[in-house]
């Protein structure tokens, strides 16, 4: 668990960066993009040695996993959901979500966080679908030992998921990572869904995306991100 500051980049940074980032930048944690057929960017840095290295320092990683997107997906990822497999096609990714964890060090008990991207969630049909995937993901971590996050739009598949919880629908994620851009650093006053959903130190809260920062004389481009949350366990 962590409590404080995260940020995530598309590309792991380099160990030297997160060294010097880590004496001098306000985070703690940092996410990290650990597979899935939709991951957008190589990571040469990202080996089971960085893992160690970059935790022993005393950073607290966060794992990302981009699988299947939505089949009313507004953007353009080329592997979607078959709504007509949707609950195996997750249990299937969630299987290669716990290998490329455990391949990093990443042990049973960490939660890895499926990224589901903006959709239409009003399209019944579509909605069906990824809750589906997401409840197939999720009990395929379950039986491996580690537990289940998502990451999602406050206006869209997280707002879905918060439906589903609210209907206490079965087999949801253990913990909710909503992007909801109003500048606003905490899990509480900004959390969009009804209070009781996964209180109990179960989010995280992307505010600010895009932004340009140096510590240390090291420079990224960064998401913001307010965290009160499961992250990997390692070592």
């Amino acid at each position: 668990m962590f409590t404080g500051l995260a940020f995530d980049t598309c590309t792991a940074p380099p160990q030297a960066t997160m060294d010097v980032w880590r004496g001098s930048s306000p985070y703690g944690a940092a996410a990290v993009y650990i597979g899935g057929r939709n991951r957008g960017c190589a990571q040469p840095q990202l080996t089971a040695g960085w893992v160690k290295s970059v935790t022993a320092s005393g950073w607290r990683l966060i794992p990302l996993y981009v699988g299947a997107q939505a089949p009313c997906q507004l953007g353009a990822s080329p592997y979607r959901i078959d709504a007509s497999n949707a609950a195996p096609q997750g249990a299937s990714d969630g299987k290669d979500a716990v290998a490329k964890a455990t391949a990093l060090g990443m042990q049973p008990g960490s939660t890895l966080y499926l990224d589901v991207e903006a959709y239409d969630a009003s399209d019944a049909t579509c909605n069906q679908a990824v809750l589906a995937y997401v409840q197939g993901f999720t009990r395929s971590l379950h039986q491996a030992g580690y537990k289940s996050g998502l990451y999602g739009y406050a206006s869209s598949s997280a707002a879905a998921l918060a439906k589903a919880a609210e209907q206490a629908t079965p087999d949801l994620p253990d913990a909710v990572w909503y992007a909801k851009y109003d500048g606003a650093a905490d899990t509480t006053s900004s959390f969009p869904f009804s209070p009781g959903l996964w209180s109990g130190h179960r989010r995280g809260h992307q505010y600010q995306v895009n932004q340009k920062e140096t510590y240390g004389g090291a420079t990224l481009a960064v998401d913001r991100d307010a965290w009160d949350g499961p992250v990997a366990l390692t070592g």
